[in-house]
Order: C-alpha cells, then sequence, then structure tokens
C-alpha cells in the first residue's frame, strides 16, 4: 500500500498525468456548476464550505503534486493557481442568472489551498534537488 501511495504522490513519471488531472477536474467544476439546478441537488449532500474545501484541496493536491521545483516553489504556485481558478470559478458562476457568485467561495477555495499545500510542504519530502543544498 506505501509504494501505491508512493507512486500516486511522488513518482516523476505520473506528474504530467496529476497535472492533467486537475485541469481535467477544474473543468468539470465548471461544468457541473454550470448546470441548472446541479448545485441546488449536491447541495443537500453536503454543505457548499465542505464542497469547495474538498475540491479545491484536492485540486491543490494535484496542482502541488504535478508540477516540478522545490517544496516552497510548488505550494506558492498551486495556491496561486487556486485563487485564479477559484475566482474564474466564481467569475463564471455571476454570469449565470440560476447561480450567484460568493466572495466568501473564493475565500474558501484559497483557504483549502493554503492548508492542503503547507500540509504537502511540511509531509512530503523535498525533491532531491532540494535535498542537495
Amino acid at each position: 500500500m506505501q509504494q501505491f501511495l508512493h507512486l500516486l504522490t511522488l513518482d516523476q513519471r505520473l506528474r504530467p498525468w496529476r497535472l492533467r488531472a486537475a485541469f481535467c477536474m477544474y473543468a468539470l467544476i465548471l461544468i457541473a456548476g454550470s448546470i441548472p439546478g446541479a448545485r441546488a441537488d449536491i447541495g443537500q449532500v453536503a454543505p457548499g464550505v465542505m464542497l469547495h474545501s474538498l475540491a479545491y484541496g484536492i485540486l491543490t493536491f494535484l496542482l502541488f503534486t504535478g508540477t516540478v521545483g522545490s517544496r516552497t516553489a510548488r505550494a506558492v504556485r498551486a495556491v496561486l493557481a487556486i485563487a485564479a481558478m477559484g475566482a474564474a470559478d466564481e467569475m463564471v458562476q455571476s454570469l449565470l442568472p440560476y447561480r450567484t457568485a460568493a466572495v466568501a467561495d473564493w475565500l474558501v477555495d484559497v483557504g483549502a489551498a493554503i492548508v492542503c499545500a503547507s500540509l504537502l510542504w511540511a509531509l512530503l519530502p523535498a525533491p532531491q534537488s532540494e535535498q542537495a543544498r
């Protein structure tokens, strides 16, 4: 099991696939959020804060592990990307008559990204280039 987790999170061969998965997941978030009534239906299963935290936390994980560089650089890039993605998501929602954009949702997205990136920075081993310093 440990080898499987290592493969999913740290294996460099899967790095591009994790990055692709992040962008596919983001596209699915935008598409699903644009379907009339879909947000109300999923809201019966889980509150919006939980949905935003989980979705953008997973995106942060995929972006962090899908890019190269030092842990700090990957964490900063992941948080900045999530900030932009969350803002774009809210902007799309503002264009739809049956949805509303909320700064609070964007703050939850960014907060989830900061928490997730911080945990990944602290818990995942440093890349070999970073260890050599």
